[in-house]
């Protein structure tokens, strides 16, 4: 039973990550260099910090991949692996705290705290890029500040509610032990029977 739980791990981790592979392909996307914003790029990655940390970290890896193949800026696909910090924090907090993702005020908050943080992981990304002649067609507030920093933490946002909305629809089908589980304490219990 354990081998098979494993098994199933691995292949939900691996589905994460060709959606995540996907995505980037085929979304619809806005590139404002250094910049990047596409539709449900980050589904993936909260779906595997609702799971567990190490899903999450394989899902991050995998996606970072879906940047490159997808032809995206060195810059944006670097960005996505910064991702990694955000990941791994979140996903250590789920296993901490696995209800909070139930209760809409700390959810709220733990959406907005998780996107700060990886605001400013692709922020330093884009400095290093911004400070070494990489790109300058804007200031560094524009570009760096307003554009990444802010433009993240809001996409991040947006992506973790459609993560939510998602997790709420497939979580009872996930039959390997996760972080999180939506809804009444009682299913809790049921779903991890």
């Amino acid at each position: 039973m354990k081998v098979q739980k494993k098994i199933m791990t691995m292949v939900i981790a691996a589905l994460l990550c060709a959606v995540g592979i996907v995505i980037p392909m085929f979304c619809p996307k806005i590139i404002l260099e250094p910049a990047s914003f596409t539709l449900a790029s980050h589904v993936a990655l909260f779906l595997a910090m609702f799971i567990s940390l190490p899903v999450s970290i394989i899902v991050c890896l995998g996606t970072t991949v879906g940047f490159f193949f997808a032809g995206f800026p060195l810059v944006v696909a670097l960005r996505a692996l910064s991702q990694i910090v955000f990941v791994a924090l979140g996903a250590w907090f789920l296993q901490h705290k696995k209800d909070i993702v139930n209760r809409p005020i700390p959810s709220t908050l733990f959406s907005l705290v998780m996107g700060v943080i990886h605001g400013v992981c692709e922020m330093m990304v884009s400095s290093w890029f911004y400070f070494n002649g990489g790109q300058n067609q804007q200031g560094y507030v524009v570009s760096v500040l307003l554009l990444v920093g802010v433009g993240t933490v809001i996409h991040s946002m947006v992506d973790y509610g459609i993560a939510v909305v998602v997790w709420r629809a497939v979580q009872n089908v996930v039959k390997i032990p996760v972080n999180v589980h939506l809804g009444k304490k009682k299913d809790v219990h049921q779903a991890q029977a």
